[in-house]
């Protein structure tokens, strides 16, 4: 089912905001969160490359926090994450990163070897918990590519599951604590109703119901806190991330369909925004650069509380754009 394409665009777009330390240059991007102050900016940066970037710089300190002025603030994180795929600032202002790959490098991996897991820090970067085995595997005691994470108003903590659409790759999400005591998890590998191909995204509504970006299945389901269907949303298109801010406006970022899936040539990559209460799109912001052949625009998204948007690129080129409402 097609995504809904005919919308204005009433935003311009702005790059280069954030700024980098000198002497570093922004990598690959799929991670980008709001701080509890609504102003500030949460980045999980691939070490200013994307794959196995930050294995080969371990000392990279590669969360980062950029005030209202667009000047890193904080850094941490070197040592612990291998390649930053998600992030969530929850409630406490504490940083939630998911790890979606390893350190291994096939047959002879390191004696250190991590990955595939979620690590909760504290704002000024004290390391507070991690989820998941070091390294990963494909069983109910390991995650395998964790995608995202959201942490409810009660604290308890859903990780989405699986980056393939290959057999024996998990697609699912799993319910923790707050402690990190699991609790349960729904979804399989499929294309039915509760079904997950690549869950890639997670965001939570003012009534606490859980939207799942499922990605290869070009739409967002909805559930209860339970695991249980609600529904499914086609019209905001291929989802590689979600956000609703505190008005539930729905935020949902394709960078994947358009001149980057001939499948799917005709559907605008870009950012969809709308109704999370009524599946109503709105407004469509298209990716500024129409013909791009690989992954493209915004893949992480978030917004402040003057209704600026931040996407974070995988590629071409990476980093953060801002996309501005013009005041009438």
């Amino acid at each position: 089912m097609p995504p809904a394409n005919d919308f204005s665009n009433p935003y311009i777009t702005q790059s280069g905001y954030l700024k980098m330390p000198a002497g570093r240059n922004w990598g690959s991007s799929s991670t980008v969160d709001m701080d509890l102050d609504g102003e500030s900016i949460w980045v999980a940066e691939r070490c200013g490359g994307n794959i196995n970037a930050c294995v080969l710089s371990p000392d990279t300190n590669l969360v980062m926090k950029f005030d209202k002025d667009g000047n890193m603030v904080t850094s941490f994180g070197a040592g612990y994450i291998t390649w930053p795929h998600g992030i969530h600032v929850d409630f406490e202002g504490n940083v939630w990163i998911a790890d979606g790959r390893d350190n291994q490098g096939g047959d002879n991996p390191p004696s250190n070897a991590y990955g595939h897991q979620v690590h909760k820090f504290s704002p000024t970067g004290i390391h507070l918990m991690s989820l998941g085995q070091k390294a990963g595997g494909r069983n109910d005691d390991y995650f395998f590519t964790p995608n995202d994470m959201h942490v409810a108003p009660n604290g308890d903590i859903f990780v989405a599951e699986g980056h393939s659409n290959n057999a024996g790759t998990p697609a699912r999400v799993l319910k923790f604590t707050s402690e990190g005591e699991f609790i349960m998890s729904f979804g399989s590998m499929g294309d039915g109703p509760g079904e997950f191909m690549q869950p890639h995204a997670l965001a939570m509504d003012s009534k606490g119901r859980l939207f799942v970006g499922d990605r290869s299945n070009n739409r967002i389901q909805i559930f209860d806190q339970d695991g249980n269907f609600l529904d499914m949303w086609y019209q905001f298109g291929r989802p590689s991330g979600i956000y609703i801010d505190g008005n539930d406006v729905l935020y949902s970022a394709d960078s994947e369909s358009g001149s980057v899936n001939p499948a799917h040539g005709d559907w605008i990559r870009g950012i969809r925004v709308g109704s999370a209460q009524t599946g109503e799109v709105e407004f469509l912001i298209p990716d500024p650069l129409p013909d791009c052949r690989g992954t493209c625009t915004a893949e992480g998204v978030t917004v402040d509380k003057n209704g600026v948007i931040y996407g974070a690129e995988v590629g071409p080129v990476g980093g953060i754009k801002r996309y501005v409402r013009p005041l009438k």
